[in-house]
């Protein structure tokens, strides 16, 4: 998986490129936290369930589905979520998890397609390395990770939000 910070970055890069009249402080931070949540499923491991369960690491919670259904709870219980707008940007940003996770080296694939499916996939292409978990995190290992998720994910995502940015203030939409 990539680091939690990284997967944060997707929603965040996205909501800075649409900018603040579409989507606003609060609903970018909720896609930064969307974003995160699925990596929650590590609970998992304490009350013994498996990696490779459904419900284990990178299963059912990384699924494109389990993000739909998500943001759907979120839209009922918070109205800044309820527009067709809003609740596609929390769904895409808990997807967005998933779908960097399929691109890491190492680990089982997420389940991208649960409840159709409890197959884990990976991208064609893995260029992203797979973070050390715990203590492992501050080792040579840990910067090697942060600096692939710097070159692959951070760069794109400043790209897109400064470009964003720039188009905005081309056509004065602010």
């Amino acid at each position: 998986m990539p680091t939690i910070m990284t997967h944060a970055i997707v929603p965040l890069a996205l909501a800075a490129a649409a900018g603040r009249a579409r989507i606003g402080p609060k609903l970018a931070l909720a896609g930064a936290t969307l974003a995160m949540l699925p990596d929650a499923d590590v609970v998992g491991f304490a009350l013994g369930i498996e990696y490779a369960d459904t419900w284990g690491h990178r299963g059912a919670t990384h699924a494109a589905a389990f993000a739909v259904i998500v943001a759907g709870v979120v839209a009922l219980v918070w109205r800044e979520a309820r527009s067709m707008g809003a609740f596609l940007f929390l769904a895409f940003a808990m997807t967005s998890h998933g779908l960097l996770d399929a691109l890491t080296s190492g680990g089982l694939g997420p389940a991208l397609l649960w409840p159709v499916s409890d197959a884990r996939f990976f991208a064609p292409m893995t260029p992203i390395r797979v973070s050390p978990i715990g203590v492992d995190f501050f080792s040579a290992r840990g910067l090697a990770t942060l600096k692939s998720e710097l070159t692959l994910v951070w760069l794109p995502c400043l790209a897109v939000a400064v470009t964003g940015l720039l188009v905005r203030r081309r056509t004065r939409i602010v």
